[in-house]
């Protein structure tokens, strides 16, 4: 059985997946949508999970 870290870079080696990391790439630039990010991880707490 392949473990979900296979299965991810599977994708991403696709049409579908480059798609995918294109339009992630392009999110991360924009101003806006990094701001909005910012602010809902501060809802969070410090920035994600922690074990």
């Amino acid at each position: 059985m392949a473990s979900i870290v296979t299965k991810i870079r599977r994708f991403l080696h696709t049409p579908q997946g480059r798609q995918a990391r294109a339009h992630a790439e392009r999110l991360a630039r924009d101003p806006r949508a990094r701001a909005k990010l910012r602010g809902l991880m501060g809802k969070r707490g410090a920035g994600g999970r922690r074990h």
